[in-house]
């Protein structure tokens, strides 16, 4: 009985253990840990000393960069951005007396999104889409798409686009990417991105 080569590449160093999926091309880095009960989407760039905890689910195109632990609980959709020692949590009261494995806290992070080096996301929280949270930031509450935060605890700065620029509204609540051209309006405290890309 012959076995297929994985579509995926893993270091000989990362251990991968049965029972997980991994979608094609992507790729696990030196001391990485893949646990039993995750699934990674295709073309995933997971850096070097990673920890994949059982039920993870990573969407597409994630890249997680070096020495970052993602707990059961941790969602993330396609295109998302974890930097260096960034930090999850899944349980807001831990004690080592306590088996809290029972309330772990669910906390998303939505496509397209970017998490700073050294930031640390509480659970039981959700990262909006295309959101930027800065380096070291402490998010402690839901974080809106499109909103740049940072701080200790983290608040919102401003908005990005899909780019990550930093959007600079006009009277009109209109602003322009000047990477992309694409066009985003603020109404509510709500930004959308418009169809219509500025040439």
């Amino acid at each position: 009985m012959t076995h297929s080569a994985p579509l995926y590449s893993a270091h000989e160093t990362a251990v991968i253990d049965e029972g997980c999926q991994i979608g094609e091309g992507t790729k696990i880095w030196h001391f990485s840990h893949i646990m039993s009960g995750c699934i990674i989407g295709k073309r995933c760039n997971i850096g070097q000393n990673v920890v994949i905890s059982p039920q993870v689910i990573l969407g597409e195109n994630v890249k997680i960069q070096n020495n970052v632990s993602v707990y059961t609980g941790v969602e993330c959709e396609d295109d998302v951005f974890l930097g260096p020692s960034m930090v999850f949590t899944n349980v807001l009261n831990p004690r080592s007396a306590f088996n809290r494995r029972g309330e772990y806290q669910k906390t998303l992070v939505q496509k397209g999104a970017s998490i700073g080096a050294n930031a640390t996301v509480v659970c039981g929280h959700t990262i909006g889409a295309y959101a930027l949270v800065g380096a070291g930031a402490v998010v402690t509450k839901d974080v809106p798409p499109y909103a740049l935060v940072y701080g200790n605890p983290s608040r919102q700065h401003g908005w990005v686009s899909e780019a990550g620029h930093t959007l600079s509204f006009n009277e009109h609540h209109e602003a322009i990417c000047p990477e992309t051209g694409e066009k985003y309006s603020l109404e509510n405290n709500v930004v959308t991105k418009s169809s219509i890309q500025i040439d």
